[in-house]
């Protein structure tokens, strides 16, 4: 017969009650996950979010934004799960991953177009990628340089923490500077608002924030739509990206599998991105 003292008997308690503690835990890690970064992804992220945790109701997913690249500091981190991305990973990026033992893992959920937006009452109505670099870089300064009215242009840039402007910075402005007088924001909402506020300004955005209360500029003969986007037709366009830490595993892959099932491929449409399947 098994016989325990008091000690004994206390320390089987402890161990059974830490134990219980430590499967509790457990559990609850398995039923959460934090996205962060893009603001651009943000909107994919949240609906697809929302419908996954109500297929799984025992399940708590926690969005955040903050820009590619806070998102992806966030996985160094290991301060969550997912990191959203509009831009592809830099390299020094992997580098400062792999020191941290991270191996990051990027799937494409969907791809978007960026595009250049003015105020309603601005009569320009189509840009060429020359002039928006040049508008950006500080060569145009007036409207009635590109077809305007002769005021000076306000431009709004994303900030450099954005995968948005990482991306313009590569497709429009070729290795040039923005000027130093661009007004830089820190989301897609933030631009809009903006614009919708200074009948001067330009910005650019992802295509899911587009709305009437801003006015698209083609580019390059070109409108930016789902349809150009899917055809190459529409040249400031990049995949969207959700990073792991080695291949999607758990609750990650799930959500992310489900983001790439033809239910969440249709969010992803109806949120006014371009699906990828």
């Amino acid at each position: 017969m098994l016989r325990l003292n008091k000690v004994g008997f206390l320390t089987a308690t402890l161990f059974l009650v830490a134990f219980a503690g430590t499967q509790s835990f457990a559990r609850k890690k398995l039923n959460k996950l934090t996205l962060t970064g893009s603001t651009t992804v943000l909107p994919v992220a949240q609906r697809t979010a929302e419908e996954f945790m109500e297929l799984h109701p025992k399940v708590n997913i926690s969005v955040r934004g903050g820009g590619s690249g806070v998102g992806i500091a966030a996985l160094i981190d290991k301060t969550c799960d997912i990191a959203n991305a509009s831009r592809s990973i830099k390299t020094k990026e992997i580098a400062t991953c792999r020191s941290k033992g991270i191996n990051p893992v990027g799937t494409v959920i969907a791809r978007d177009g960026i595009a250049v937006i003015v105020h309603p009452s601005n009569p320009v109505k189509e840009l060429s990628l020359e002039q928006l670099k040049a508008i950006y870089t500080g060569k145009i300064t007036k409207w009635s340089e590109v077809g305007g009215k002769a005021k000076p242009i306000v431009a709004i840039s994303r900030d450099v923490a954005s995968g948005t402007f990482e991306v313009f910075k590569k497709l429009v402005l070729k290795g040039g500077k923005t000027k130093e007088d661009a007004l830089m924001l820190a989301s897609n909402k933030a631009i809009v608002t903006a614009v919708i506020g200074a009948s001067d300004a330009i910005g650019y955005i992802g295509i899911g924030y587009l709305s009437s209360d801003v006015k698209s500029l083609i580019v390059e003969g070109v409108t930016p739509t789902n349809e150009t986007v899917v055809s190459g037709e529409y040249k400031i366009a990049r995949p969207l990206y959700m990073y792991t830490n080695g291949e999607p595993k758990g609750l990650a892959k799930e959500l992310i599998d489900f983001i790439l099932s033809e239910k969440g491929q249709e969010i992803v449409e109806n949120v006014g991105f371009v699906p990828v399947k």
